[in-house]
């Protein structure tokens, strides 16, 4: 019972840093991304088992993070108002040709992010040209071109 309540509290803690980290940051995984990736999963692989490496332990572990995943991912289904906290909402960028440099701030993504993105997904060549462009809540970019 002592890997299921570590693993349920380490699910927790992962959960909210993750959204804590942001959108952003997790749809554009670099190489040091994904090192660290792996290093957080190691120190919650010794923290949730410690000393236990049996069979058994994995599977609690595992299935106990499976269940969380499910049991947030049903929440957010079933329950529209907890669909804001655990998934997130989309954020307007780019409002009629303008950015909105308040949304781009508070999500860390520069002017020159955002018209990299909208030339290599969008084939649009200036901000200007962009109706609106929405922050999705799995962290890609979506744009919508001026007509």
């Amino acid at each position: 019972m002592d890997i299921v309540i570590r693993a349920a509290a380490l699910f927790l803690f992962v959960w909210l840093v993750t959204r804590a980290v942001g959108r952003r940051e997790l749809s554009t995984l670099e190489p040091v991304d994904l090192i660290l990736l792996v290093v957080i999963g190691d120190l919650i692989q010794q923290g949730v088992t410690q000393n236990d490496f049996s069979v058994t332990g994995a599977m609690l572990a595992v299935g106990t993070i499976a269940a969380m995943t499910v049991l947030f991912s049903y929440l957010a289904f079933r329950f529209h108002r907890m669909q804001p906290i655990l998934e997130g909402d989309p954020v307007i960028l780019v409002e009629h040709g303008e950015p909105l440099s308040r949304n781009l701030r508070r999500n860390r993504i520069t002017l020159e992010e955002l018209a990299s993105q909208a030339r290599l997904t969008a084939q649009i060549a200036h901000i200007k040209d962009v109706e609106w462009a929405v922050l999705e809540t799995s962290g890609q970019i979506s744009f919508i071109p001026k007509q």
